[in-house]
């Protein structure tokens, strides 16, 4: 192939080479080219979360991103056209080290643990071991969702476990250092020492309302493990990762001295590492999952194709179709749900200390895609590099948001500046420079504020919106910070 190459140099113009060559490419190797020119794309064209309407776009590198954002590391495996086109691994495995992270690097799941959870205790009621809606407590056997006044009224159901609806309490959980004593799941459920967590029961009537609630999924671990006899990593490797060729992926904790070295170690905002390296979840099923992007890509690419009768390796057409629909709000089982038609997807998040991870996939088009990064300050690159992905792959609907600025008297400000506590740990501190004004958090970088209306203000770094409500006299004492889909006051303090 050389020889005939340099022969047609001498030969031909190099115009008439160029395309000459190019017909005589394989079709793979065109579209390996064709695809590695998309992946250079998306490395270069991150995009902020909001755009203001007007201005010009800016976008970032993924290597600009991870200095941003103060990520050692962020992994991504891209699906297109139902298959996993792509994945690559960017930074490395711990602030101020060599070893890179790769296609095979560990990063906790954290939340992202529960579909994959969901999809295990839904093959088992296709087996006959399970019933979506029957009392739970008539299948668990070492503990019983405490009985109470919700509980006489409405039964506590897999179905409503799976899809946040059951009323139970515990939102998430914090983890364990390395070097604390851990709790059986038992004691997590009874919420008694060592866990750091409350008590886990209904204080709302079952089946009325969507609540998140990890706490309902310690209760889907108890229950895969009473019907069957068996430790809950096991279950799931023979019941979903094993089938799925998840060959990654683990819900083992604490992780196995031989797979530590291929992990990802957990940083806070700022960059550096936590103590021990990671925090242990025995919340196996809520946030437990140690895997890769590309282990969850085959997930996320079986449900696709399940739900279309193309694969049947856990679940049946029947049951994933069960599984993608809507029980209250957007919640399907173990999934949540978003978008009609072309731009119908499934997703979930994960947020455990020191891993931020996201998981998109449309359910009528195969595409999709997973990021998972290793610190606390990695869900804005994962927004962004998924902004990057959808763009380029022609997403119609996942995209930043486009955010108007109105002209305001920067006088105002001066009433606005001051420090604010959203929690005992948490101040944030308003100033104004130039005309400007600007709001920082601890160990963050000093942001814009910009102006929507007089009182109302966002920020172009990520989702976050801060209402100020000034008295009869412009006075302010109290804010309304909008952030992560949740409105948190703040009282002025200075």
């Amino acid at each position: 192939m050389k020889t005939a190459v340099r022969a047609l140099r001498r030969s031909l113009p190099s115009l008439l080479v160029a395309d000459l060559l190019l017909a005589s490419v394989a079709p793979g190797v065109a579209d390996s080219v064709a695809v590695e020119e998309r992946i250079h794309r998306v490395e270069q064209g991150l995009l902020r979360p909001v755009l203001i309407r007007g201005e010009p776009i800016r976008s970032i590198s993924i290597a600009e991103g991870l200095k941003l954002h103060h990520v050692p590391g962020v992994s991504v495996a891209v699906i297109n056209n139902g298959k996993l086109e792509w994945a690559r691994g960017y930074g490395v495995l711990e602030a101020g080290g060599d070893k890179p992270v790769t296609q095979e690097t560990l990063f906790q799941a954290a939340s992202i643990s529960k579909p994959v959870a969901a999809m295990a205790a839904l093959a088992f009621v296709e087996r006959g071991k399970l019933a979506l809606d029957e009392d739970v407590n008539r299948r668990l056997v070492s503990w019983k969702v405490p009985e109470n006044d919700f509980t006489r009224e409405e039964n506590v159901t897999l179905r409503r476990l799976l899809s946040h609806s059951a009323g139970l309490t515990v939102h998430g959980f914090p983890g364990y250092a390395a070097d604390e004593p851990l709790p059986t799941l038992r004691a997590v459920l009874d919420g008694a020492k060592p866990a750091n967590t409350k008590a886990i029961l209904p204080d709302l009537l079952p089946g009325t309302s969507l609540r998140y609630s990890g706490g309902g999924y310690c209760v889907v671990q108890q229950l895969l493990m009473d019907i069957t006899d068996k430790s809950f990593p096991l279950i799931l490797q023979e019941t979903v990762l094993g089938p799925l060729g998840m060959k990654h992926s683990s819900y083992e904790q604490p992780l196995p001295a031989a797979k530590c070295g291929s992990a990802a170690v957990a940083h806070n905002s700022t960059g550096e590492p936590l103590k021990g390296k990671w925090h242990i979840y025995p919340e196996l099923a809520a946030a437990g999952l140690w895997t890769t992007p590309s282990d969850l890509a085959r997930f996320a690419i079986e449900l696709q194709k399940c739900r279309i009768g193309k694969s049947s390796r856990v679940l049946s057409t029947r049951m994933a179709r069960q599984m993608l629909t809507p029980q209250v709000g957007d919640a399907g089982l173990g999934i949540f749900l978003g978008g009609s038609g072309q731009t119908w997807r499934f997703s979930h998040g994960g947020a455990n200390a020191g891993f931020r991870a996201m998981m998109v996939a449309y359910a009528e088009t195969g595409w999709g895609a997973v990021v998972m990064a290793n610190s606390d300050s990695g869900g804005d690159l994962n927004q962004a590099i998924l902004f990057s992905i959808a763009k380029e792959y022609g997403w119609p609907d996942y995209r930043p948001k486009v955010r108007s600025v109105t002209a305001v008297d920067p006088k105002i400000y001066a009433a606005y500046a001051g420090q604010y506590q959203i929690r005992p740990d948490l101040p944030v501190t308003v100033t104004t420079e130039a005309g400007r004004l600007f709001v920082q958090a601890p160990n963050q970088p000093k942001v814009q504020l910009h102006p929507e209306t007089k009182t109302k203000f966002f920020v172009t770094e990520a989702e976050v919106e801060m209402t100020f409500f000034p008295d009869a006299n412009g006075e302010v004492s109290e804010i309304m910070v909008h952030a992560e889909g949740q409105d948190l006051k703040a009282k002025r303090v200075r």
